[in-house]
């Protein structure tokens, strides 16, 4: 017996101090910064060499006003005294000119450093999120509304994005200047400059807090609303032809429409609140600038102070004016940011239903023998799908599988995937209870032709050697030849390049199913899956498929699941399921002897046949499993 490699590559680890750890639980905006910072701390020298230059900057940007006071002060200076003008203010003057560029080239440096820093988070939290919606169950990925999710996912990291740039990239420097300008007025002025200062700093901190989360409720209604604009629009492209078949293009215009018209609303009344915010935030600034200059004023006056001091302080404030207005931009930013981000914790905190056991080995396949054990399971607690299912397929052999729409069949293949797990018994490849070995080696044994094949929207080629994504062009064109499709792939103008459309819709339903025919050659799984591989497609396409079918099953375990009995005679097993029970077992030529159910379904579908009329149970889609009674 052939042995098979299953041995699939492991995932790489995720970070310890995992960003979407406990997600599902409510989180405060503190707690999410902080489970941000492992991702920045990975790389903690270009962190404190960032800071360096932060502190740098921010102490030249207090210096040039400092230097500016001085200039004023000495420009008071003799008529004719040139010597003086030409020394003391020029060397001021190019001070001032180099503490300025200090400034910027620190600032710049900061930037340049943090850089790596900021995208090397976000690309690390983002393929942690896209591991983990591909890690969860299908039940899950049934229930999803694509469009939605979508837009979800690429606000939500578009949010972590803004949160750390924002968090540790422009509050830091901002508090740093702050400290140090409330600092110097503490050190070389009367307290009242400096209490002037902090008052207004924390007026205005106070009312950007309380005014936006106030307003931030207006944000999450547009996030709710432009989720479900998108979700409608994609939805309906999705289903392209569906609306033309049925004229609804205006009528998915007005459902599209219904959702702006809601959207715009709500955008409106989040400008409005903003500019509420806006407003109050100036007035407290100009409020506060008015009292420190009054105060600088007196002073002057008084002849405690030289204009000089006056125009330090004036200087001063301005220039704290400008961060403190981008700090109340940045936290207005933060707020959506996480408000962005709440739909995204919903989808990381959703439990992954099927996870490897912990230590769970590798499956060893050799042979392949595949047995349901007393299998009882069911998608909601209240419906029973599968009844005590017990059967071996003995290693190299075909097994069939028969019966009804809604009778179970399409559940046994996603049960031996470990889609989902089984309620009652188990599963074994080899011995091997397949919940006690890695889903990646699970899944890299068996292979599968559906019944309606999806492709994705790239080439015949890079769907081909999706079965193997490190095979070579040589290995992929021979899949193809064994699937008898090679030669329609060679007279089409861009060849194994053409691409196949939204899900392969480019191409019929016989080449679609060809192509996924190739693509399991090339995976060249130890156990192979037919669900309904040929159900629908015509006599003639199913013939030529169905002998191409035979030709992969050679040497291999394999599920066969029918409706067309006509399609199983060659099984070494057939078994006939009915309400998630087996009914029947045995061969072709044993169930006729027996003339039972299968015998009775025989009998029909051949009458039909010999008439002309397509048999009804024959043709349908498996609807009781498919929709798993949703």
């Amino acid at each position: 017996m052939r042995r098979y490699s299953t041995t699939a590559e492991p995932a790489p680890a995720e970070p310890a101090n995992s960003l979407f750890k406990g997600a599902g639980a409510p989180r405060s905006d503190w707690q999410t910064v902080r489970n941000l910072l492992p991702y920045v701390w990975h790389y903690k020298w270009r962190v404190i060499l960032a800071l360096t230059c932060l502190v740098a900057a921010k102490v030249a940007n207090l210096g040039v006003p400092v230097l500016m006071k001085k200039l004023v002060d000495t420009m008071n200076i003799a008529p004719g005294n040139a010597t003086a003008l030409l020394v003391v203010p020029a060397g001021l003057i190019v001070a001032y000119g180099m503490l300025r560029l200090s400034g910027t080239l620190f600032t710049e440096l900061r930037e340049i450093l943090f850089a790596k820093v900021t995208q090397s988070a976000v690309r690390e939290i983002a393929l942690q999120v896209f591991r983990h919606l591909h890690a969860l169950s299908l039940r899950f990925h049934l229930d999803r509304q694509t469009g939605g999710m979508s837009r979800d996912i690429e606000r939500g990291t578009r949010g972590i994005q803004s949160l750390i740039s924002y968090s540790l990239y422009s509050i830091l420097p901002t508090l740093v200047e702050m400290s140090l300008v409330i600092g110097f007025l503490l050190l070389h002025y009367d307290i009242w400059f400096a209490a002037i200062t902090l008052c207004a700093l924390v007026a205005y901190i106070a009312f950007t807090i309380i005014v936006t989360e106030w307003r931030t409720h207006f944000r999450r209604k547009m996030n709710e609303l432009d989720s479900r604009a998108n979700q409608k629009a994609i939805d309906s492209l999705l289903n392209f032809e569906t609306v033309k078949y049925f004229g609804n293009e205006e009528y998915e215009a007005r459902r599209y429409d219904e959702n702006l018209r809601t959207y715009r609303t709500a955008a409106i009344r989040s400008q409005n609140s903003l500019s509420l915010l806006n407003f109050g935030q100036q007035t407290i600034i100009a409020v506060g600038l008015i009292l420190i200059l009054w105060r600088a004023t007196v002073g002057v006056a008084a002849g405690k102070l030289t204009l000089g001091d006056l125009v330090l302080v004036n200087t001063l404030m301005i220039q704290l004016y400008i961060p403190l207005n981008f700090l109340g931009v940045i936290y207005r930013e933060i707020k959506q940011a996480t408000t962005d981000m709440d739909r995204m914790f919903v989808l990381l905190g959703t439990n992954q239903e099927v996870a490897d056991a912990p230590g769970a080995a590798p499956l060893r396949v050799d042979g392949a023998e595949v047995r349901f054990r007393h299998v009882g399971f069911g998608y909601e607690s209240n419906r029973t799908i599968l009844d005590d299912v017990d059967f071996t397929i003995a290693a190299g052999t075909t097994t069939a599988v028969v019966g009804h729409s809604g009778s179970g069949k399409s559940t046994l293949a996603r049960l031996l995937f470990r889609f989902y797990d089984v309620s009652r018994g188990g599963i074994e490849i080899d011995g091997q209870d397949t919940r006690k070995v890695t889903q990646a080696s699970l899944r890299a044994s068996i292979g599968i032709v559906p019944q309606d094949t999806v492709l994705f929207n790239d080439s015949i080629y890079y769907n081909i050697a999706y079965g193997r994504p490190e095979a070579t062009r040589d290995e992929v064109i021979e899949a193809a030849r064994a699937a008898q499709i090679d030669h329609f792939i060679s007279e089409l103008p861009q060849g194994y390049d053409t691409p196949v459309g939204e899900r392969g819709l480019k191409l019929s339903g016989g080449e679609k199913q060809r192509v996924a025919i190739a693509r399991t050659l090339l995976k060249n799984p130890p156990i192979l899956v037919f669900d309904e591989a040929t159900s629908a497609l015509d006599s003639r396409t199913e013939q030529a498929i169905q002998s191409e079918l035979m030709r992969l099953a050679q040497n291999r375990t394999t599920l066969l699941i029918a409706h067309r009995l006509s399609t199983v005679v060659h099984a070494d097993q057939i078994l006939v399921m009915d309400h998630g029970r087996i009914v029947e077992r045995g061969t072709h030529a044993e169930l006729m002897r027996a003339n039972g159910r299968y015998a009775g379904m025989w009998q029909i579908q051949a009458r039909n046949a010999a008439q002309g009329v397509p048999d009804a149970d024959a043709l349908a889609i498996d609807a009781g499993d498919e929709t798993q009674d949703a």
